[in-house]
């Protein structure tokens, strides 16, 4: 029998991908330091650990373990198999493997009183049941995204189309209308493996004893309120948001070029442009995207990534491994803007540069990391949705919180450089930027005071620490 005086532990299981386990990082920081409680990190895989992954958890204290589950085989798996499939795919066959770790750990004498999973780990809800250890999930996007997450099989059964074909918007509950084509990608196709398991996991969020969501009140107040109201079988919710990386001083970025740049350039002056760790666009668009930003005669620290398309690949990337990286750009682009812009390759510090004095506008995929990055900095945005959930942010953002503008695009499917530059210069120096900038200043005050020691986020998460650690009390007392 474990010593009853031994620190209540909690296992996080995120899904493969960093933009889980980012904010997870986050939780499990403010668990080990403001909670005092002991964290192991069991990450399932199909594959070796990234080097990004190896690095974030290797950068933890000592209280915060990590475990890299055995990879699991999808070679079975059609190759058009969607990303919500092969993540619930992979947390599904890592089950033996997570049993495993879990007697490891109990036999060890560690007293685990939880296991938190993120939006796609509820099929691990059956090892926490056989361990007697409390679910939770961690929600790490929306309460929008949550709400309709309850609401789904509800709205499955009511609807028998496409929801992108249905006339009327979704009515998901405390949101505003939203058309069915803007709501989550699996959502698009429900004959589709990827909706099943959406709905799948919809259905099991009911066994979580309770649901942390990255998000907080003065943000999303009508979702909330919706996800607060007492129903049958559903777990508390708790806004514990926004968890971001907000550390100034991160290793290696002292010497970036981009901070570098960005210190030469006048205050608020700058839009970064970054489409996350995973968002590609084609070569046309990147074309129209490059002339639009030299047509807004606006200042811009752009992350640029190799075109997603085959053709401009073949063309561009085949021939010649030294190559410029930046060939794909519209010829004399970089010339034609040097000074005024600045162009890196695949990554930059956007903890840092967001919170850079320049920085005064982000044109962004809306990943939401990255849109409460923006707010925790009162970085205004331009939405640039591409998968995921990022549609539903982008409406979000902008119809409801408005802190964003939008650029639509044409009939041919690309945002035209006329419709960016004018947008662009729309946020940097026009009437409705200046309207965002404003709310998103009140919105950067309120992310500050949800955090504070009284803060509603705060509570949030001392509330859920407290049960924890109340039954690991009982547990003791057994």
């Amino acid at each position: 029998m474990a010593e009853t005086d031994s620190p209540p532990h909690v296992a996080i299981l995120p899904s493969p991908g960093m933009g889980h386990l980012i904010p997870l990082v986050e939780l499990a920081k403010r668990l080990v330091h403001r909670h005092n409680l002991s964290i192991t990190f069991i990450i399932p895989t199909d594959g070796s650990p990234s080097k990004a992954q190896r690095s974030v958890l290797g950068s933890l204290p000592s209280t915060i373990q990590s475990v890299f589950l055995p990879p699991v085989n999808l070679t079975d798996l059609p190759e058009d198999a969607k990303i919500e499939t092969l993540i619930s795919l992979t947390v599904a066959r890592s089950l033996p493997s997570l049993r495993d770790v879990f007697t490891s750990l109990v036999s060890g004498g560690t007293r685990v009183v939880a296991l938190v999973v993120d939006l796609f780990g509820t099929d691990a809800f059956d090892i926490a049941r056989e361990f007697k250890v409390s679910p939770y999930i961690f929600y790490p996007a929306p309460a929008m995204a949550l709400s309709l997450f309850f609401y789904l099989p509800k709205l499955d059964e009511m609807v028998s189309c496409e929801y992108r074909d249905m006339p009327e918007p979704v009515e998901i509950p405390g949101c505003l209308p939203i058309h069915g084509g803007e709501m989550l990608d699996p959502t698009q196709d429900r004959k589709n493996d990827a909706y099943k398991w959406l709905l799948h996991h919809s259905k099991r969020y009911r066994l979580a004893e309770g649901v942390m969501v990255n998000s907080f009140v003065e943000l999303e107040r009508g979702a909330l309120k919706a996800l607060h109201e007492a129903e049958p079988g559903k777990p508390p919710v708790y806004p514990v948001g926004p968890l971001v990386n907000m550390d100034p001083h991160a290793s290696g970025v002292e010497g970036s070029e981009c901070l570098k740049w960005l210190h030469d350039q006048p205050l608020g002056s700058v839009l970064y442009v970054s489409f996350g760790s995973g968002g590609t666009l084609s070569y046309d668009q990147i074309t129209e995207l490059a002339l639009g930003l030299e047509m807004s005669d606006q200042r811009f620290l752009w992350v640029v990534r190799t075109p997603n398309d085959k053709v401009a690949n073949a063309t561009y990337f085949s021939v010649d491994n030294h190559k410029d990286p930046f060939d794909f750009l519209p010829k004399g682009f970089l010339d034609r803007t040097r000074g005024r812009g600045l162009v890196v390759p695949s990554w930059a510090p956007q903890a840092q540069v967001l919170s850079h004095g320049s920085t005064g506008g982000f044109l962004t995929h809306c990943g939401w990391n990255s849109t409460l990055e923006s707010v925790v900095n009162g970085v205004p945005l331009i939405v640039w949705p591409l998968y995921a959930e990022q549609k539903m942010n982008a409406w979000m953002l902008t119809k409801d919180i408005k802190v964003a503008l939008r650029p639509q695009a044409g009939e041919n499917g690309l945002v035209g450089r006329e419709e960016i530059a004018n947008v662009v210069r729309g946020l940097m120096e026009g009437e409705e930027g200046k309207s965002v900038r404003n709310r998103m200043k009140e919105l950067k005050d309120l992310a500050a005071e949800v955090l504070g020691e009284d803060g509603s986020s705060t509570k949030a998460l001392s509330e859920v620490a407290r049960k924890w650690k109340n039954q690991n009390c009982s547990q003791g007392c057994d």
